[in-house]
């Protein structure tokens, strides 16, 4: 045991995992309930601000990686109403990583692993997903890749003719952007409008998803990352959780820590 410490190792990696999961008010009950040692909450949170988690060990050239956005509830002074800010993170194929104002650590952490040739970058439509991806690697090992289910969620807000909908997914499930844009000359809708504006926008980054589907070159969806974010999200927004700012950012890597199974080790079997 270090010097000063008060709890042996594996209890504190006992209460650095159930905090990652729960409150630190039920991360002490549940000790309290397994052990029979009380560490209060204030305890476990200084415990986890005190860490340096370590970050996702990657092995292998990372082949995939799709970014995206989640919300955490600030603590504001008394009497103003909380604020909801966002956060992003990023998932690939060996780990998850997760940040709050600084999107430079999550770039320059992908750009100092092996990428492959090319690197698959999946997002949805936000300027500040792509911003990101963009300071990823070169642009010519980056296989950019627009999310083909928020491509459809984005069409299907057109809303109108159930059979120009239909026929306009089944054009850019082969990738034909000038086509579908087609489809919608005679609609003067704003909806049918800005819907062109975002295939024109991203027309880089749609591709023949049918062929890539088939052949199996690689995701045609961000799915990794939105799992990512919900499975984060059940620990920042537990039910009344508010935050002060600088503590999410180590709160998020505790978190991302726990989910790629970066805290504690097993125990030696007998």
């Amino acid at each position: 045991m270090l010097p000063h410490r008060q709890l042996s190792p594996h209890l504190e990696n006992c209460c650095l995992r159930l905090s990652a999961t729960v409150s630190y008010e039920q991360a002490e009950q549940d000790i309290a309930y397994l052990t029979g040692i009380r560490v209060p909450g204030k305890t476990q949170q200084r415990l986890v601000h005190r860490q340096s988690f370590d970050l996702p060990n990657v092995e292998q050239p990372i082949e995939e990686l799709s970014v995206d956005g989640g919300k955490v509830k600030l603590r504001t002074p008394l009497g103003e109403q909380c604020q909801w800010k966002d956060y992003k993170a990023i998932a690939t194929d060996q780990g998850m990583l997760a940040n709050f104002r600084n999107n430079a650590q999550l770039i320059d952490w992908v750009n100092e692993q092996t990428l492959a040739q090319p690197v698959t970058c999946l997002g949805d439509g936000h300027d500040g997903i792509w911003n990101i991806i963009g300071q990823i690697a070169s642009a010519p090992q980056r296989r950019e890749i627009l999310d083909w289910y928020h491509l459809v969620e984005n069409l299907h807000k057109v809303g109108g003719s159930i059979k120009r909908l239909n026929q306009a997914e089944a054009l850019l499930w082969k990738g034909q952007v000038d086509a579908t844009i087609t489809v919608f000359d005679n609609c003067h809708k704003k909806q049918a409008k800005n819907f062109c504006q975002y295939l024109r926008q991203h027309r880089h980054r749609i591709v023949n998803y049918d062929y890539f589907q088939a052949e199996g070159l690689c995701s045609i969806g961000s799915g990794a990352v939105e799992s990512a974010i919900k499975q984060i999200g059940r620990r920042v927004q537990l039910s009344g959780a508010q935050w002060n700012a600088e503590n999410v950012p180590q709160v998020l890597t505790h978190r991302c820590a726990y989910l790629n199974r970066l805290i504690g080790s097993p125990l030696p079997m007998c």
